[in-house]
C-alpha cells in the first residue's frame, strides 16, 4: 500500500516480500537463502526530475524499516532510494507509477548487497468521494 501526498512530493510505502528469495550458483549444486519473506515500511521525499505534461520523472529518498535483517542487509533500517515514472490525466482521476526501489543500509555493517525491486501503482478515482 502506498500513500502520496502533496502532489507526490511525499511518500509513505507498506510492502510485504511475500516469498523467500534464493540465491542459484551455478558453481555449486547448493541454493543460498538471501532473505525470508518480512514486512517492510518506507518514508520518501520525491523531486521531480523533468516534467512534460501528463509525464513526470522523479527521484525519491528517504528510510526504509523491514521486520527482520538478512543477508541482503545486516541492519533492519535501511536507506531507501527510488527512481519513477508517473503518469497522471489532468482531471486527477487516473494516475499510474512505474517505479525502480533500492533498499541498502549503505555499508553502515556487512552483509549489505541491498535489494532492488520494482512496484507498479495505478489510481483511479471516479470522483464520488471529495477527495484529490
Amino acid at each position: 500500500m502506498l500513500v502520496n501526498w502533496n502532489d507526490a512530493r511525499y511518500e509513505v510505502g507498506f510492502f510485504r516480500m511475500t516469498t523467500a528469495q534464493v540465491l542459484q550458483d551455478g558453481d555449486t549444486r547448493y541454493n543460498r537463502l538471501m532473505a525470508q519473506p518480512y514486512w517492510g515500511v518506507s518514508l520518501s521525499r520525491r523531486w521531480t526530475l523533468y516534467r512534460s505534461g501528463p509525464l513526470r520523472l522523479f527521484f525519491g529518498f528517504g528510510f526504509a524499516g523491514k521486520t527482520r535483517s538478512d543477508q541482503l542487509s545486516s541492519t533492519r533500517w535501511d536507506f531507501a532510494s527510488q527512481l519513477g515514472l508517473r503518469f497522471q490525466l489532468p482531471d486527477k482521476r487516473v494516475t499510474a507509477e512505474l517505479v525502480m526501489r533500492h533498499w541498502s543500509n549503505a555499508g553502515i555493517r556487512l552483509p549489505n548487497h541491498g535489494q532492488d525491486f520494482a512496484t507498479f501503482t495505478f489510481n483511479f478515482n471516479p470522483g464520488v468521494f471529495a477527495t484529490d
